[in-house]
């Protein structure tokens, strides 16, 4: 193998495989994309989470360092580490075995070697049973990214708006909005095509820049909040089901408002319990009549 990015014809190769199955595959990916099937892709933390997703029949999940925000509270995606992203992906695996999992490596995890992103992703496929591993950057990282391909590790690349860059690019803020901009972006997808990755996230990413993208590589190319002419699009659970309240970004959009719903449930419950309505008598448990009997007998109640 030359490290090269999968094409339609390794798809047409191995169309005798089983398409059948449930589980979620690389070839399963392409061959969506040869069929013009719309790919879906969410993020995930949890296991019951993950269990509900993967019986909707979600294709994608990522683990994301997003986690750092939406699950522990940071301003942004920095602190969170391999051994808290591997914790959640192990359940996130356990919950979703038929999804197509991706492992989000963390700040420094990739940066300092090729050796260091080789050794981080092989622990997200080898201890999580990831599908592939995810890392920010075009061309700084296309050397990380040839290592990693040449281990046998799928990578995915993330260029536009990369959160563990975003002092560097003045905050989350919308990317490619001129045309050098874009350009730059554009050498940054073919560097990461050429280094081997089977697929592109753009994020925040105009949509005439993300169909230049898309038309320039052979790759599988998602986007979030890159417009609808892509192979799929990818989500924040948070987001989608109102459970992060910090803010919106313009491209979301919400499918439910499970925030709202907890505080009145919560609300609810709070007055339940101090009105003297839970619990009541269907939610106690008896004893036998007769052992009840000695009980109160012996200890006087």
């Amino acid at each position: 193998m030359d490290g090269d990015a999968p094409t339609i014809a390794f798809v047409d190769a191995l169309e005798d495989e089983d398409m059948a199955g449930k589980k979620v595959t690389r070839v399963t990916l392409y061959k969506m994309r040869e069929e013009g099937v719309p790919i879906s892709w969410l993020t995930c933390y949890d296991y019951p989470t993950a269990a509900f997703m993967d019986e909707a029949g979600i294709e994608m999940i990522l683990v994301g360092d997003s986690a750092s925000m939406t699950v522990y509270g940071n301003p942004d995606t920095m602190p969170i580490t391999m051994e808290t992203l591997l914790g959640h992906t192990k359940a996130v695996r356990k919950g979703a075995p038929n999804a197509f999992l991706v492992g989000d490596m963390p700040f420094l995890s990739y940066h300092r070697s090729v050796e260091d992103a080789i050794w981080n992703a092989g622990r997200f496929m080898k201890e999580a049973g990831c599908d592939a591993v995810k890392l920010e950057g075009g061309v700084r990282v296309a050397d990380k990214v040839r290592g990693m391909v040449n281990a046998g590790i799928p990578v995915i690349g993330h260029i536009g708006l990369t959160p563990q860059s975003s002092a560097m690019l003045g905050g989350f803020r919308v990317q490619g909005k001129d045309v050098e901009s874009a350009k730059l972006m554009l050498e940054d997808a073919k560097a990461l095509a050429e280094a081997g990755v089977m697929s592109i996230l753009l994020e925040c990413v105009p949509t005439p820049v993300a169909q230049l993208i898309k038309r320039s590589v052979d790759v599988l190319v998602f986007g979030i909040g890159a417009g609808p002419d892509l192979d799929g699009q990818l989500l924040i659970v948070h987001d989608i089901l109102g459970l992060f309240q910090a803010f919106q970004p313009k491209f979301v959009k919400q499918y439910a408002n499970l925030g709202k719903a907890s505080i009145d449930a919560f609300k609810e419950y709070i007055d339940d319990v101090r009105d003297g309505r839970f619990p009541q008598k269907e939610h106690e448990y008896t004893m036998p009549e007769e052992e009840e009997k000695r009980l109160r007998e012996m200890f006087d109640v």
